[in-house]
């Protein structure tokens, strides 16, 4: 049998067009699903029994006629072998014991058969189950324009109802694709289809692969409409194997393997240092702690002066301790070597003017004036107006345990943990080196204060210093002994060292009262 009648308004429903007759005079709407017998001497119709959905879809493909879709460049021996052709102007997709019908002039597919009752991908009934390849696209023409441009060698076939149900139809094919050796995603190449077809080869794990559309195209079927098929076989045969995501095969990594390990563009300004860490590198935490008075903050200076000699780079200074104008003095104590921030200190105005020049009035130089607000929030947001908008790529904090008493919840730990992860996200996102002091725990025995060596251990907080910092230098100093080198000597530790993994005594520094300056010297050699 075949249908005589197209396109007529069915006597059930609203369907204008969904209502055929076939020859033998029976009358079906694919919409509703409604059949009737056509009485052609009273016009009217009277119901039939309710036929099987196997039956409504086989009549539906009966009388089908395979030609060239010469709009689509598809063949009539591919239409012929999916069982796509014309029933009058439209266009019959079979798919299982159902049918997808576009009809001619409207954008929509109707539905014909059983369709919430037959899972089947479109194709599937034409490739038996095993094999080597398969490949699952987007759309029934995407399937057709595929198997065409690989030759009509592999299987082919395409979800039901677009990347919205490629997951769902996959689950409920899973052991008919599962069958093969290799299952292949090739979904249209937008957000949607590429989230899909992420979702899709990670349900096949090991035997997945990912075709990528290095050409620009959206699928298929544009790479034949485009006559580049050449480049869509070619994208076939290299398509990626799933990885979970984070996990990268290590074959993939040769050209970031041999390209030669970058120097960092500044170190620090003594060479015992730099022999353990190698310098200072942008997108690192760097912790630097001591006891309470032990001169952390002028360590920092001697390092900060060092990066504007060195460096081109602006330089961002939160010194939460202190004003800006007295930060603004002991940097330009480093160019002068002069104390200037003392008022006995015998200074010259052409002395202060050359300081200034060479420090604040460098134009890289940024303050934070915090007006004694030390908010977690606060100093985040303004250590990030720091790194994108004033454009340092060096920022100094000094010191987060101000931050912590600033907060009102009391839980020291808690505080600090969040300070640190939040600091920690930041130089993820804005690549920064970041300094930043901190106070240590008072030890067991005697104190910091009388050179007690520093540990990790004594980090404050919960230890979320010491994990989340790729850097931490400990300084030691006595301050209260008889000996005046021994009391003006700091020793710099490298407690943590995460680029290199080199710890311990790095060197000695000496602090001059009239310079205000700390050099390095060879404690060994006196």
């Amino acid at each position: 049998m075949a249908f005589v009648k197209y396109n007529m308004q069915c006597p059930e429903c609203d369907s204008s067009r969904g209502y055929g007759i076939d020859d033998a005079g029976f009358g079906h709407c694919f919409k509703c699903g409604h059949r009737a017998k056509e009485n052609d001497g009273a016009g009217t119709v009277v119901s039939l029994p309710q036929r099987s959905s196997r039956t409504e879809a086989l009549r539906s493909s009966q009388g089908l006629i395979y030609r060239d879709l010469s709009d689509r460049k598809l063949t009539a021996f591919t239409c012929e072998k999916y069982g796509v052709g014309f029933r009058s102007d439209d266009i019959v997709f079979p798919i299982g014991s159902a049918a997808k019908v576009r009809i001619k002039g409207e954008k929509n597919f109707a539905i014909e058969g059983d369709w919430k009752g037959n899972p089947q991908l479109f194709g599937q009934e034409r490739f038996p189950a095993g094999g080597k390849y398969i490949l699952v696209v987007e759309g029934e023409l995407d399937a057709l324009s595929a198997y065409q441009m690989l030759g009509a060698k592999y299987p082919v076939v395409s979800v039901r109802n677009g990347a919205q149900s490629a997951l769902k139809d996959c689950k409920e094919n899973f052991e008919y694709l599962d069958s093969f050796d290799s299952v292949i995603f090739n979904l249209d190449n937008d957000p949607v289809g590429l989230e899909a077809q992420a979702l899709c080869a990670e349900l096949f794990s090991h035997k997945s692969k990912s075709m990528v559309a290095v050409n620009g195209l959206k699928d298929a079927s544009d790479y034949l409409m485009e006559n580049r098929s050449a480049e869509y076989v070619n994208n076939f045969w290299r398509a990626e194997r799933w990885t979970p995501d984070g996990i990268i095969a290590g074959s993939s990594l040769y050209d970031s393997v041999m390209t030669p390990i970058e120097r960092a563009e500044v170190g620090y300004p003594y060479e015992g240092i730099n022999k353990l860490t190698y310098g200072i590198r942008k997108g690192e935490l760097i912790t630097i702690t001591a006891g309470s008075g032990l001169g952390k903050s002028q360590f920092v200076r001697e390092i900060i002066w060092h990066i504007l000699q060195e460096t081109d780079r602006n330089i961002g200074l939160m010194f939460l301790e202190e004003s800006v104008r007295r930060t603004g003095l002991s940097l330009m104590s480093m160019a002068a070597n002069k104390p200037l921030h003392l008022p006995d200190t015998e200074v010259t105005q052409e002395e202060k003017d050359d300081a200034f020049n060479k420090t604040l009035g460098t134009d890289r130089v940024y303050l934070f004036d915090h007006f004694g607000s030390s908010d977690v929030d606060n100093i985040v947001n303004r250590v990030r107006y720091l790194a994108k908008v004033a454009r340092c790529d060096y920022v100094f904090v000094d010191h987060i345990s101000i931050i912590v008493s600033a907060q009102s919840n009391g839980d020291e730990r808690k505080a600090i943990d969040e300070i640190m992860t939040k600091l920690r996200m930041l130089v993820q996102e804005t690549g920064i080196a970041l300094i930043v002091v901190s106070h240590l725990k008072r030890p067991d025995t005697k104190g910091h204060e009388e050179g007690a060596a520093t540990s990790l251990a004594q980090l404050r907080g919960s230890g979320s210093i010491a994990q989340l910092s790729d850097m931490v230098l400990g300084l030691e100093r006595n301050g209260q002994a008889d000996d005046d080198q021994e009391r003006n000597t700091t020793r710099v530790r490298v407690l943590k060292n995460r680029f290199s993994g080199i710890t311990g005594k790095a060197c000695a520094l000496l602090y001059n009262h009239e310079t205000g300056r700390m050099r390095e010297f060879d404690e060994e050699a006196l």
